[in-house]
């Protein structure tokens, strides 16, 4: 009996140990895997979200919207009843032909609007000649037609003022940024800073341009 209570005692002592030993950190510092006692659970995380964001198109493509919008007005207006582009909307879409070719990976679409006056179906097909003018006028400035998709026609369901009589600035078309030009996946791979210094060279002028200019006039400026 005797040889019985001191096996017991002996395994209630390694239990006792072990368990000492599975919570001691000195213990652990020798026996776990090596950051384990450092780790709270969110390494990683960081990488993790940088690589989330330099390879989200979401992001790239609100950014994009964003900048466009800021730099070049997005919107041309109409005649009444028409879908001609005047010397005004041409100018404005050379901007932003001009603007869209500095990114080829982005892409484009066009929402047509009208005013509230005439019947539903006769507007939403004006809204769409809108922008189908549009479109064809920013091919015609060098923008690849596969960049700029579906043209879409909205009529008078969303005018800027509401009014039920003529308003030229309900008479419209809206340049948006859509998305990526899906074969060219890898300009978001980690790549963005790329794009900006491409922009930053194309836009850099030669200094030859610029002797001609005296720094006295250049100060009177």
């Amino acid at each position: 009996m005797q040889r019985n209570m001191y096996k017991s005692l002996a395994i209630f002592s390694v239990l006792a140990v072990g368990a000492c030993s599975s919570s001691d950190p000195i213990y652990r510092s020798f026996n776990d895997e090596a950051g384990a006692q450092i780790d709270s659970g969110s390494f990683g995380n960081a990488t993790m979200a940088n690589t989330l964001a330099m390879t989200s198109r979401d992001g790239f493509v609100i950014d994009m919207s964003r900048r466009f919008s800021q730099e070049v007005s997005p919107m041309v207006n109409f005649a009444f009843d028409s879908a001609q582009l005047d010397a005004g909307a041409r100018d404005t879409l050379r901007e932003q032909a001009n603007w869209i070719r500095q990114f080829p990976e982005v892409r484009f679409r066009v929402y047509g609007h009208t005013d509230r006056v005439g019947p539903d179906a006769y507007n939403r097909a004006l809204g769409l000649r809108r922008a189908q003018a549009v479109v064809s006028f920013l091919t015609s400035q060098g923008i690849s037609r596969s960049r700029l998709e579906a043209v879409v026609s909205y009529g008078k369901t969303q005018p800027l003022i509401v009014t039920e009589g003529r308003e030229r600035r309900n008479r419209r078309t809206v340049t948006e940024v859509s998305g990526v030009v899906e074969k060219r996946p890898g300009e978001l791979d980690g790549k963005y800073a790329q794009v900006i210094y491409r922009e930053y060279i194309n836009s850099a002028v030669p200094v030859s341009t610029l002797s001609g200019v005296s720094i006295g006039a250049a100060s009177a400026e």
